[in-house]
């Protein structure tokens, strides 16, 4: 059966952060991607404590990412702490936008 996996980069280090299938484990909503804990690649996100708010997604905070250089992006991804349970495709899922200039997405056929 054919799928579609997507790979998301840090264009710059090259790093992998994401990758998956698109649907339950890398989710596409709004323009952006909601990555399963079991798909980041990396560990290199850090919690930055600053905080947002969707009027309908509720509370998240921001994340930084540390390249292997020691450069810090900052607010380069967001996780919702207090989601709205109608959503819970962004339930503690690291949240990436697709227009990012610093990441690269790449979608593929993945045979499962």
């Amino acid at each position: 059966m054919k799928r579609t996996g997507i790979r998301i980069t840090h264009k710059k280090s090259g790093v992998l952060i994401a990758n998956g299938l698109k649907g339950w484990e890398i989710t596409p909503f709004e323009g952006s991607y909601y990555v399963r804990n079991k798909n980041l690649v990396t560990d290199r996100f850090q919690v930055n404590y600053i905080p947002g708010l969707c009027v309908y997604k509720f509370f998240y905070v921001w994340l930084d990412f540390k390249a292997p250089d020691g450069t810090i992006v900052k607010n380069i991804g967001w996780k919702y702490w207090f989601p709205n349970p109608l959503f819970p495709f962004v339930w503690f899922r690291v949240g990436l936008s697709s227009t990012n200039p610093e990441l690269e997405v790449k979608e593929y056929d993945s045979y499962v």
